[in-house]
């Protein structure tokens, strides 16, 4: 680390967030949100502090899976276990198995990883496995089926040769982060009812004490009072173990079957996506303490033991607040005990929304979440080039993450993973046709922006090759040591003419070369690494982004300025300095240019690639502070429980605002510093009652030294907000309704209840819940009312300070009648034939009604482009659905790379998509007890050719006929011919059987990949 950068943080008040965390016992006395910070010895003057910058903002980190990387130790490969693939795991052909790469690898390999400018190897989990998940037909090369917790996986090498690795980082001036699991274990826990059941939800079944008595864990989650409970009891499903892995896991505690959440399998939404299994693995009791201090106790030893510098979270969005904001201090502290000063978390939270990813930070007291909204606009702006100003917007989003004690310049960012691809991968899919040369100036485009803006760049191995691949997954662990797997074989890589069949560790590689370059100047110019990163300029459509990057000590101003279009562009940026020459210091453009006298730099910038420019001396001091006014603080528009404070500040230059906030009678905390504008914070004031008096300050220093404080505005704790999720507006309904709503903020001592009107009728009751964190209660009634009747429902909730009431919801008894026709109008009408664009009555743009499912369907060749669209019903804009099957929404956007699309139409939904043959699996079976029947080996077999349904092209829908003898049939959709993607009832992933009654002769079965809904008939 520069010495620039460690002086700024040790003189910095607020970079030490332990003594943060001590302050906050103080201030939460006063009801102030825990991470609020107060100082107790001066309630009256304001704050005026520098943008925290924590102990890691500067980062290059590596992120490498082990098996995948470099073969050191050929006699571990088996890990022990014999020669029998479907025991130890190992098969160098067989993409999802052990390949052979281990640490032993890594270690050989070290000169090569620390030669791109890395600073941090991110390890995959790297813990004993179950070698081979046989319902999964692979094994546990990834790391994410752990056993044993305080063993490296044999495959991988020995606890020696880890300590050797991290000794050996150390010395180099690296460090070494490990990948953690806290979500779930190996899938070792079966159900006495059967293996890999449908999840069975807390409102269904609740959980029971072990003396059989129904409670809601979320009143006990963090609590050392948490109920005894009882394997046979407490659960929907009963677990048990086979008597050969009753031992299994270690430590022992962790055979403890009552600590898992035994509710089935999870599919990723609602309060599922909490308490089901991964694809059967066992999900950890996390409200339970003792799963708390037990996976405290794990991790700890590999600190205090090993000297591991840092965690990545696994899945962390998948369990509850109460664990983050138990585990994530006690880590911190332990660590610091340890005199690891700088060790840094940072959680896996796969969604692109700030508003939801920051509470992690936020509200949870982590330190920093991977960057997955970041991912996604620079894909968008280096591989789609899309319009540059929607980087203007992503980046003005980066105040969600500012609070007291952690902000947006922690956030690890990237530009794909093991996971959902890379990006290598993504260029190729969003340019068809490109050429090698275009590619790689994206790729390396990409890579500028990722190392040029704010947060700590991450390269996903072998991306510095040029890996590609056709997908996420499996398709996206390729081995760097050459080979033997036929799918990567079958790869392109950028840059070079090599394949996977050789070993490819080219330090010559253009991409290798330009990850080096970018690491060496922002090593040289740290201000690019952690200095405020401040919006500049946006062209409209494709074309130049310009952001400048300044440290808050030396006060020099870069300028970087990238274009995505095809073409050389050229803009007038805007500086914090007049009349002043700056030096190109990255990049293809003039040596020196000067701006103006309102400080405008004229840069011109070739297609595809960046430049920087440095201004000759640092940004000329204020003479006095410039005015500062707070506008109404109000709540925050994506997170009821935030309060959005913002202030306007007087003047052009750099300035840092801090924000304070008090209560009634209580002394004012700073809850956040932006050294950006615009200046704001999104304040987390979930902890507190409605209606609780607040008020606000903003103090801004300028780089003079200068303050000036805002007058105080009051606010209040908004009221929670009530979300009915089902059903569905305008939906048909059938017998029991299943009415279910979430409180936003959520709290376990939320009651919720439910109401009716029938036909236009008075409001009755229906029932309550109080189990969080989704309530949901079913009613009956709509069995005894005639087809066509109109039911409405709402929501309601009571408590201090607050009596709410959701939207209602419509829904018609019977099913829906089909409108006369469907239109899917929007921007690209002229473009199909049609007189005008948004033409609601277009014959061109008419959908037309399957039967067999009753979805509207129309397939249309388009150019690529962004385009946006609804659903008009009946020729007119009198009935239109939109975003979400929203009555009268929001456009749905189209960004589209060209070719032909299939738009879908529900009536039962509302619901209006677009889907492509390009997402299609690359097969779909119908697999189950009629496999046999079919002629196949036998049933249930993924990868019989008799088994296999047919895409139509021009309804995206998979169908499949036989002849068969009258029964009852068991199957499910099963995709790419194996078990590791499947669908069972209701679309389900990994969903319970579905059962069909033939009266024998000729069947059709049929599969939809938008809904995933396999259907016989």
């Amino acid at each position: 680390m520069n010495t620039r950068t460690r002086r700024q943080r040790l003189n910095n008040p607020l970079t030490t967030w332990l003594g943060l965390l001590a302050a906050a016992v103080v201030a939460s006395t006063s009801v102030l949100p825990a991470h609020a910070a107060s100082d107790p010895k001066d309630s009256g003057s304001s704050s005026a502090l520098h943008s925290l910058r924590a102990p890691v903002t500067d980062e290059n980190f590596y992120f490498v899976m082990a098996d995948r990387f470099s073969n050191g130790d050929t006699s571990n490969d088996d890990g022990g276990l014999g020669s029998d693939p479907m025991v130890s795991g190992f098969n160098p052909t067989k993409k999802g198995f052990y390949n052979g790469g281990d640490l032993a690898g890594l270690l050989d390999k070290i000169d090569y990883i620390q030669g791109l400018g890395t600073t941090s190897i991110w390890l995959t989990p790297s813990f004993k496995n179950k070698a081979v998940q046989p319902e999964d037909n692979s094994a546990g090369y990834h790391g994410y089926w752990i056993t044993d917790f305080t063993q490296i996986d044999p495959h991988l090498g020995t606890n020696d040769e880890l300590k050797a690795l991290i000794d050996e980082a150390h010395s180099r001036g690296m460090k070494v982060y490990f990948d953690i699991i806290t979500n779930h274990t190996a899938d070792v826990i079966g159900y006495e009812e059967g293996a890999r059941k449908t999840y069975v939800s807390k409102d269904a079944e609740p959980y029971k004490t072990a003396a059989g008595e129904a409670f809601d864990d979320r009143d006990f989650a963090a609590s050392k009072d948490f109920p005894e409970l009882d394997a046979t009891t407490s659960f929907p499903y009963v677990p048990v173990l086979d008597k050969a892995e009753e031992n299994l896991k270690v430590p022992a505690w962790l055979n403890d079957s009552t600590l898992y959440h035994n509710r089935g399998d999870t599919t990723f939404v609602g309060e599922n996506s909490y308490y089901g299994d991964f694809f059967g693995l066992d999900d950890l009791f996390t409200e339970n303490p003792k799963v708390v201090d037990g996976m405290e106790e794990i991790y700890k030893s590999w600190i205090g033991d090993f000297g591991v510098d840092g965690f990545r979270i696994d899945t962390m969005k998948h369990v509850n607040n109460e664990f983050w904001q138990e585990f994530g201090p006690e880590m911190l502290s332990y660590a610091k005990a340890q005199g690891k000063d700088e060790f840094f978390m940072f959680g896996e939270v796969f969604d692109t929304t700030k508003s939801f990813t920051s509470q992690f930070t936020t509200r949870n007291q982590m330190q920093a979440v991977l960057d997955f909204p970041f991912q996604d606009a620079a894909r968008n702006f280096a591989s789609k080039s899309q319009d540059t100003r929607s980087l203007e917007t992503f980046f003005a989003g980066d105040d969600w993450y500012t609070d007291a004690d952690s902000n947006v310049y922690q956030l690890p960012t990237f530009l794909g993973n093991h996971d959902m691809g890379r990006i290598g991968s993504f260029i190729a899919a969003d340019n068809p046709g490109s050429a090698d040369t275009e590619q790689v100036a994206r790729d390396q485009l990409a890579h500028e922006l990722m190392y040029f803006s704010r947060g700590n760049p991450v390269i996903y191995y072998g991306d510095e090759q040029g890996f590609t691949g056709p997908g996420g997954d499996q398709d996206a662990r390729q081995t760097l040591f050459a080979s033997q797997v036929p799918e990567y074989l079958d790869d392109d890589l950028l840059g070079t003419d090599a394949t996977h069949a050789a070993d490819n560790f080219n330090a010559g590689h253009p991409l290798y070369a330009k990850i080096g370059q970018l690491a060496a100047l922002t090593k040289e110019h740290p201000a690019l690494r952690d200095g405020a990163h401040q919006h500049r300029y946006a062209s409209e459509g494709p074309g130049i982004y310009a952001f400048s990057r300044t440290g808050s000590e030396d006060q020099r101003e870069y300028v970087v300025a990238l274009n995505n279009s095809e073409q050389p562009q050229t803009a007038e940026v805007p500086t914090y300095i007049g009349k002043r020459s700056y030096t190109r210091i990255y990049g293809d453009a003039a040596e020196e240019a000067k701006t103006s006298a309102d400080g405008k730099l004229t840069v011109t910038v070739p297609p595809l690639s960046a430049v920087v420019y440095q201004s000759s001396g640092r940004i000329p001091h204020s003479k006095a502070a410039p005015a500062v006014s707070l506008q109404e603080p109000a709540a925050a528009p994506a997170d009821n429980g935030r309060i959005k404070v913002t202030a306007d500040v007087g003047g052009t230059s750099f300035y840092e605002v801090t924000f304070e906030a008090r209560t009634a009678g209580g002394g004012w905390a700073p809850i956040g510093t932006d050294d950006t504008a615009p200046y704001q914070v999104f304040h987390d004031v979930a902890a507190l009652d409605a209606g609780t008096a607040l008020e606000y300050r903003a103090t801004v220093l300028d780089n003079g030294g200068h303050r000036a404080t805002s007058q105080p505005r009051a606010a209040a704790v908004p009221a929670p907000v009530l979300t009915i999720q089902t059903p569905l507006e305008g939906s048909s309904v059938e017998g029991a309704v299943e009415l279910s709503a979430t409180a936003d903020p959520e709290k376990s001592s939320h009651v919720v209840s439910f109401e009716r009107s029938v036909a236009g009728g008075e409001w009755t009751a229906v029932g309550s819940d109080d189990s969080s964190p989704v309530y949901s209660v079913t009613d009956v009634a709509p069995r005894d009312l005639a087809d066509g009747t109109e039911v409405r429902y709402r929501a309601t909730m009571a408590g201090p300070g607050f009596n709410v009431v959701s939207e209602p919801r419509t829904v018609f008894v019977g099913e829906a009648p089909q409108p006369g026709s469907v239109t899917v109008a929007g921007s690209f009408n002229s473009q199909i034939g049609c007189p005008r664009d948004w033409d609601e009555a277009c014959p061109e743009a008419s959908m037309v009604l399957d039967p067999a499912d009753n979805v509207w369907r129309l397939t249309v060749t388009l150019d690529p482009g962004q385009y946006e669209y609804k659903a008009a019903l009946n020729g007119t804009w009198d009935v239109s659905y939109g975003a979400d099957g929203v009555l009268g929404g929001s456009n749905i956007a189209l960004d589209h790379p060209g070719g032909t699309v299939t738009f879908r139409y529900d009536n039962r939904t509302h619901i209006v998509s677009a889907v492509y043959a390009s997402q299609q699996p690359q097969a779909v079976a119908v697999a189950g007890t009629l496999n046999a029947l079919l002629g196949c080996d036998g049933d249930w077999d993924p990868a019989c050719d008799q088994a296999q349904l047919t895409m139509d092209p021009d309804t995206l829908v998979w169908k499949l006929s036989a002849t068969l003898p009258a029964g009852t049939y068991e199957f499910k959709a099963a995709l790419d011919r194996d078990w590791k993607e499947s669908y069972g009832a209701g679309g389900s992933a990994t969903g319970g059987n579905i059962s069909y009654t033939h009266d024998g002769g000729a069947v059709t079965f049929r599969y939809d990949d938008a809904t995933h809904l396999l259907t016989a008939g």
